[in-house]
């Protein structure tokens, strides 16, 4: 009842972005088509001094950037910058770009994700895993430097929302009684089979736990940035581009008699990003503040395993990298 609710009824209820973001400087990941990309329209519409639209094909980018142009206030510089989620090298690549160009970052959206039908390794795990959870936390722990100088210099407190989703609450994570649970997460035998349903709910489960975790040790009256999640709820979007068979079939079904516009699930991204302190390691739906699923909420030794797990493999990936949380 409350998925059907908030997509038919909250739907209706979420605020148009009307915030003044002169002067600052937005980076969005995933911001070529879909939620990124209608996100990046709000901000162009509203004044966003500079605005970095990252994507792994630049091409796509571009086109991006001139369709927003369309629209943009007066003035708005929009820069296309080429990331690929699923290579820890060009993820490295793309922090180091931002640290020598950019001078300041108000806001950080980790936006780009993935759903895949089919099992596929990318760098050391399965490929939803890399692109949605490691990598995504990688770049997290490799730009927070910018953001924590960015409020110290200009006296802000800047965000750094992480796209979740509802569909967290989709799996009952039974590889969480596992001695490594990575290494199960990662396992065929429960990423395939009649486990593939719960490829994308794990990663973004995955995700909760670890911004709860960094919040946990680093509490919001004690840290000058603020980290949160936002599920934008079901949306017209490219998310589901590369599923197949029965998932391709489900996820059409469901997107045609549920889905929110691809502008009004973006509202949720943009209002993440204005969310105050008390959103500090939060998990959003609807522009309101939500408890996430009971795997969560009900396992805060998982949780702490799986910080102690993912600080072990970013440390192998960038050793001294785990610092910067």
């Amino acid at each position: 009842m409350g998925f059907l609710y908030s997509q038919l009824i909250e739907s209706w209820r979420l605020p148009y972005p009307n915030t003044n973001y002169a002067g600052q400087t937005i980076v969005i990941t995933g911001s070529n088509t879909g939620l990124g990309k209608e996100a990046a329209r709000h901000y162009a519409r509203l004044g966003a001094s500079k605005l970095i639209l990252a994507a792994r094909n630049v091409d796509k980018g571009e086109a991006a950037k001139q369709d927003i142009l369309t629209t943009a206030a007066k003035g708005v510089s929009i820069e296309v910058w080429q990331v690929d989620m699923a290579s820890y090298v060009s993820v490295k690549a793309f922090a180091a770009r931002i640290e020598s160009e950019l001078d300041r970052i108000d806001i950080f959206h980790a936006n780009a994700g993935l759903v895949r039908a089919e099992f596929a390794m990318a760098e050391d795990n399965e490929t939803g895993i890399t692109v949605n959870y490691v990598s995504t936390f990688l770049l997290v722990a490799l730009v927070l430097p910018k953001l924590r100088s960015t409020a110290e210099q200009f006296k802000t407190r800047p965000s750094l929302v992480i796209t979740s989703s509802g569909a967290h609450r989709h799996t009952t994570f039974p590889q969480m009684e596992e001695v490594n649970i990575l290494a199960a997460v990662n396992d065929r035998n429960y990423a395939g089979g009649r486990y593939w349903r719960d490829r994308y709910p794990i990663s973004k489960l995955l995700g909760i736990f670890a911004v709860r975790s960094i919040a946990k040790e680093h509490p919001a009256d004690t840290y000058p940035v603020t980290i949160n999640l936002v599920s934008p709820g079901l949306c017209h979007s490219g998310l589901s581009r590369e599923a197949k068979g029965m998932q391709k079939i489900m996820f059409t079904g469901m997107k045609m008699l549920l889905a929110r516009s691809t502008e009004n699930g973006s509202r949720t991204l943009v209002d993440a990003g204005v969310q105050g302190p008390e959103s500090h390691g939060q998990y959003l739906e609807d522009c309101k503040i939500a408890e996430p699923s009971e795997v969560v909420t009900q396992n805060p030794d998982v949780q702490d395993r799986l910080w102690v797990e993912l600080k072990a493999k970013l440390e192998g990936i960038q050793p001294g990298v785990t610092a910067n949380f």
